[in-house]
């Protein structure tokens, strides 16, 4: 290797590894595909082997997955570097990525992100959807800056608690048990139980350890739009948080279930290395504003 490894290289190879395809990571990082597939050429001579196998989606090569996490590193630093330099001055700034669960992303973020936006208005933040196994991964693999993890513990400083999330029964408004104020697990057993791979499962299972009930769901759905599509078309029932309301059809309803099991949610920045000061600075203007609000957890859910 004779040739200097630079930061738009590495830059280039973070950007095509996370979006998959050289199109899309031009259109990330506001530069056209040639000088993606430049930057991307020159890393690979410099480093005298590929880096990424050209395809659909582009995937990291066994060299470009040991590179991977230096990169992300250098571009993670990079980037503090130019925030911290922009906050000396009296401003935040940055692209922050932030990854959530589904019922968090449909429910809790389009505000947040309307708060962050008119309060930060240098700052822009990308979101990611995904699994709440996957979140912490992502996390601390360098994929994401910042997430909304799912009982996260312990908490690291800095972390904003978002609330409480109940565990609610998934049912079509003409189900008998539609209109009680609560019901107890048992009282679905009669019912096909769909469950959402997609999050969550350790909470439903939970319920159902703490009935001394057999937990025996008819099937198995990961995308949750689909499950509740399912139960719309009276497939069957389901259990899912409460921040799924405002997925809901109108012919659907959430009901509290009985024994009742929460799940928490916090909004944090990775365990394993320092946060940016882009999402230090955003993540204290969330509590900020939370407390200007009430004195309860920010954001706090609990319906029905």
């Amino acid at each position: 290797m004779t040739a200097e490894v630079n930061l738009a290289q590495l830059r280039a190879l973070v950007a095509v590894a996370d979006a998959g395809g050289f199109g899309a990571a031009a259109d990330d990082l506001g530069i056209s595909q040639s000088a993606v597939s430049h930057a991307v050429g020159a890393l690979e001579r410099a480093l005298g082997a590929p880096v990424l196998m050209r395809g659909t989606p582009c995937r990291p090569t066994p060299l470009g997955e040991q590179v991977l996490p230096h990169a992300r590193t250098a571009v993670a630093s990079a980037a503090a570097v130019r925030t911290i330099a922009t906050q000396h001055t009296g401003g935040l700034t940055g692209t922050i990525r932030l990854a959530a669960p589904t019922t968090v992303c449909q429910a809790l973020l389009p505000g947040l992100l309307r708060d962050w936006k008119a309060a930060y208005p240098e700052v822009t933040v990308r979101v990611f959807e995904g699994d709440d196994a996957e979140l912490g991964t992502w996390l601390e693999a360098g994929t994401v800056d910042a997430a909304v993890l799912v009982d996260a513990a312990p908490l690291q400083p800095g972390a904003v608690a978002l609330g409480a999330d109940s565990m609610h029964a998934l049912l079509h408004r003409d189900h008998p048990l539609a209109g009680q104020e609560s019901i107890h697990v048992t009282e679905l057993e009669d019912d096909d139980f769909l469950l959402s791979e997609g999050g969550c499962e350790r909470h439903i299972r939970e319920v159902y350890r703490r009935a001394g009930t057999r937990f025996a769901p008819r099937h198995r759905i990961r995308d949750l739009n689909t499950l509740i599509g399912m139960v719309h078309a009276g497939v069957g029932v389901s259990v899912m948080p409460a921040l799924a309301l405002t997925m809901l059809p109108a012919d659907c309803v959430l009901v509290p279930i009985r024994p009742a099991v929460h799940r928490t949610l916090t909004l944090t920045g990775p365990a394993s290395r320092p946060w940016s000061p882009a999402v230090s600075g955003l993540l204290a203007g969330v509590g900020a504003m939370a407390k200007s609000r009430t004195k309860a957890p920010a954001l706090a859910v609990s319906p029905g």
